[in-house]
């Protein structure tokens, strides 16, 4: 039987069809949490998804379309989001962007170009900014809440063609903890989860996926590449009764390849 530990809660995720962001949706679902998330172009994807969690777990679910390259439009979001829900305990910004728009921001240092950059910055750093105050506005409400971003170690550890995603990583580490101290006073909590490189359909796209597999379960401990899994539990727990004394921090999991 699934232990409901978070009936009665209601989680907002960005980017939840796929991946890291898919695993952590069924993770807070299985346990009772009602669960809002969004998606960037698949309707069908995430209709499969809402149909198949709310017969699993029976809880409520919705998904609505964004743009996470236009991050003032979670504003008209929300706002379906307050149609559908009652309350907002907990929110994740996940979303990444992909393809043409990383054009010049996933490329070596002497390839790197502003525009590319800049959109990285944007669905990482703005669009965390903007999802989060907005959840705040919904949190105080409910008397608190917990805000995470996902992050990853490529702005600990050297990874080819990452510099783009590695520095605003690093930047939206710092903007959690501005937020954490912040927003401390209004009983919301702020963390960032970074993983090392998780096997998803994200990285397999990469050119040198199977040198990067192979590289990284050389380099852990525990010999093997890390599952979308890996972080929901992390989540889970930064979101629970368990961590509420636990903010303003990044939260490394990495198989220990970053201490290697």
């Amino acid at each position: 039987m699934t232990q409901q530990t978070m009936q009665g809660k209601t989680l907002f995720i960005s980017g939840g069809t796929r991946g890291i962001g898919k695993a952590i949706v069924y993770e807070f679902a299985s346990k009772g949490c009602d669960v809002a998330f969004t998606y960037a172009s698949s309707a069908d994807v995430a209709n499969e998804i809402i149909a198949d969690i709310e017969s699993k777990f029976g809880v409520k679910s919705r998904a609505y379309k964004l743009n996470i390259l236009e991050p003032e439009t979670y504003k008209d979001v929300y706002k379906l989001f307050d149609e559908d829900f009652e309350k907002l305990d907990f929110f994740i910004s996940n979303a990444i962007i992909s393809g043409r728009a990383v054009v010049g921001g996933f490329a070596p240092f002497m390839r790197l170009k502003p525009k590319g950059l800049g959109n990285i910055y944007t669905a990482t750093v703005e669009a965390f900014v903007v999802g989060a105050q907005e959840a705040v506005k919904r949190m105080e409400k409910a008397g608190g809440g917990s805000i995470i971003s996902m992050s990853s170690t490529g702005n600990l550890v050297y990874t080819p063609n990452y510099a783009g995603h590695g520095t605003n990583k690093a930047a939206v580490e710092t903007m959690v903890r501005y937020a954490a101290a912040e927003l401390g006073e209004k009983n919301i909590r702020v963390n960032a989860v970074s993983g090392g490189p998780i096997d998803t359909d994200a990285l397999k796209a990469f050119p040198n996926y199977e040198e990067v597999k192979a590289e990284v379960v050389r380099r852990s401990p525990l010999s093997r590449m890390g599952e979308a899994t890996d972080l929901s539990g992390a989540c889970s727990f930064l979101c629970s009764d368990a961590a509420s004394w636990l903010t303003g921090q990044t939260i490394v999991i990495d198989g220990g390849t970053t201490f290697q």
